[in-house]
């Protein structure tokens, strides 16, 4: 089940809820009981790490790196 953060208005703490997706907008109360919250926007970190293997080719320092080869002169 996907999490998403608030951030309490009134006294300013962030909390998480665990919940649907179809509920993600729903009023949430923050822990201390306040009504007032907003959802965070939550940005996610996507890439490879050093050791992780991978099927694309690395750049070797020949010509076409900005797609491909198609668009360099």
């Amino acid at each position: 089940m996907p999490r998403y953060e608030y951030r309490c208005r009134t006294c300013g703490d962030t909390f998480e809820l665990s919940r649907p997706m179809a509920e993600s907008s729903d009023p949430a109360a923050c822990p201390s009981g306040h009504d007032d919250t907003v959802k965070l926007l939550s940005t996610v970190a996507v890439g490879n790490s050093a050791s992780a293997p991978s099927s694309a080719p690395r750049a070797s320092g020949g010509g076409g790196g900005c797609c491909g080869g198609g668009c360099c002169g």
